[in-house]
């Protein structure tokens, strides 16, 4: 049985937020919102509780799961170097809508999918979401939808697509944005877009010292 927790009301927020944080820590799923769509969440750390994220979204260790975290430093201890580019990016956008693909420090013990080395991470501008991952920590987090189907933008989107899945619901409203959001990738010398979102070229560039063509793929311009 799920439980929906209206985050707007304080005693309701905080009694999700300790509904949800259980769960994470006894390895259920939850869904959140961000500041760009609603999210489904696993805790980083209980490879079980991913497997179980990938297989409520119907989707395969192929498509591995992004991770969020809750301040600057949480990248420290999950990259195996953090490049000044990346320090750059996120001083400009984090929390925000920008996620960036890094390579993941060796000696982690989680299993977000075939990443071969990776991770994309992203500190999300929402309070509620950024409440919840300093209580639990890093946060295995996908869209919060069935794979194929429109992504979630509210809490009842989610859960008409979700349902009994994930163990709480925490409601907080409309998804500001309500598009997904850009990824970098920072893994090779030249950063590159893989996918534009919230934060646009032009504001990405302009930080690096580059040019948005520099950036997107030809099919990307």
């Amino acid at each position: 049985m799920s439980t929906v927790y209206d985050c707007a009301q304080p005693d309701s927020r905080a009694a999700g937020i300790t509904a949800a944080t259980s769960a994470l820590k006894s390895g259920r799923l939850v869904v959140m919102p961000t500041d760009t769509l609603y999210g489904i969440a696993a805790d980083a750390f209980d490879s079980a509780a991913v497997a179980d994220l990938l297989a409520a979204k119907r989707r395969g260790r192929d498509m591995p799961v992004p991770v969020l975290v809750g301040s600057w430093h949480t990248i420290d201890g999950l990259v195996f170097s953090v490049r000044p580019q990346a320090r750059e990016l996120i001083r400009a956008f984090w929390p925000g809508a920008l996620s960036l693909v890094v390579q993941a420090a060796p000696s982690l013990a989680w299993d977000l999918g075939d990443t071969r080395g990776t991770v994309m991470l992203r500190m999300p501008l929402h309070p509620v979401a950024l409440e919840l991952l300093r209580e639990v920590g890093p946060l295995a987090v996908s869209s919060a939808n069935v794979s194929g189907q429109p992504p979630a933008s509210t809490v009842e989107q989610a859960r008409d697509q979700l349902g009994s899945l994930a163990s709480v619901y925490l409601d907080g409203g409309p998804a500001e944005h309500a598009t997904a959001s850009t990824i970098v990738d920072l893994t090779a010398d030249q950063p590159r877009i893989l996918r534009e979102g919230a934060v646009s070229a032009e504001e990405i560039a302009e930080v690096l010292g580059m040019t948005p063509d520099a950036l997107l793929s030809p099919a990307q311009r």
